[in-house]
C-alpha cells in the first residue's frame, strides 16, 4: 500500500465516522435547537477542516482528536447534554445529583483546543519557549472556554426557556465556573500527555 492509499484510507475512515454519528444524531434529536446549536460547531469544524485539508495539513493525532470532539457534540445535539442515556446511568451508579455528560464536552472543548493551538503555535514558529508555549496555549483555551460561556448567554438572551437545553446547567449554580475549570483541565491533560507523540507526528509531518 502506498502512502497515498494510507491517507485516502484514514480519510474514508474519518468522513465515514463523522457522518455516520452526525446523521443518527440528527435523526429525532431530543430537540431540534439544541441539535443545531450543539451539532453546528462540528458541522463548522469540517467545513473549516475541508478547506485547509491541502494547504495547512494536520497531524493524524490533530484530526482523530477533532473527530472525538465532533462525536462528544453530536451524542449532545442528539439527547440534549443534561440526559445522555449512559450518564444518567452513571449518576445512578455513583449518586450523582446531575448528569455529567456536560463536564465531558467542557473538558475536551480545552483538549482539543490545547492541542491544535499548539500544533499552530510551533509551526508557524510563534513561541520558542516550552514554558511559554504552555502559558500561552492554557491561556488561550481558558479564553475560548469563556467566550463559549457568553455564547450560551446570548443564545439564552435570544431564544428564552426554548434554549435551556442548550445551557444545560441543570440548576447548578456553578456551572458556568465549573465548565472552564474542566476546560483548564483538559487543556493540561493534553499538554502533559501528548507532546512527545504530538512532536513525533510533526517531524515527520515536516
Amino acid at each position: 500500500m502506498t502512502k497515498l492509499d494510507s491517507i485516502s484510507t484514514k480519510t474514508y475512515l474519518w468522513l465515514g465516522i463523522f457522518f455516520g454519528v452526525l446523521i443518527w444524531s440528527a435523526i429525532e434529536p431530543k430537540d431540534r435547537l439544541t441539535w443545531l446549536l450543539e451539532a453546528g460547531p462540528a458541522i463548522i469544524g469540517f467545513v473549516i477542516l475541508a478547506k485547509t485539508r491541502t494547504k495547512f495539513p494536520l497531524t493524524s493525532l490533530l484530526y482523530t482528536s477533532i473527530l472525538l470532539h465532533c462525536i462528544v457534540l453530536m451524542v449532545g445535539a442528539k439527547y440534549t447534554y443534561a440526559e445522555v442515556p449512559l450518564f444518567d446511568s452513571i449518576s445512578i451508579m455513583f449518586g450523582w445529583e446531575r448528569n455529567n455528560y456536560d463536564k465531558v464536552g467542557h473538558f475536551m472543548q480545552g483538549f482539543v483546543p490545547a492541542l491544535l493551538s499548539r500544533e499552530v503555535l510551533i509551526r508557524k514558529q510563534v513561541v520558542h519557549s516550552s514554558g511559554w508555549m504552555f502559558f500561552i496555549i492554557t491561556s488561550i483555551c481558558l479564553a475560548f472556554s469563556a467566550f463559549y460561556e457568553l455564547i450560551e448567554w446570548w443564545a439564552a438572551l435570544l431564544f428564552g426557556q426554548d434554549a435551556d437545553a442548550f445551557l444545560g446547567t441543570q440548576g447548578y449554580v456553578w456551572d458556568t465556573q465549573s465548565d472552564m475549570l474542566y476546560a483548564l483541565i483538559g487543556a493540561i491533560s493534553c499538554l502533559l500527555i501528548l507532546p512527545s507523540m504530538h512532536d513525533r507526528q510533526l517531524k515527520s509531518l515536516t
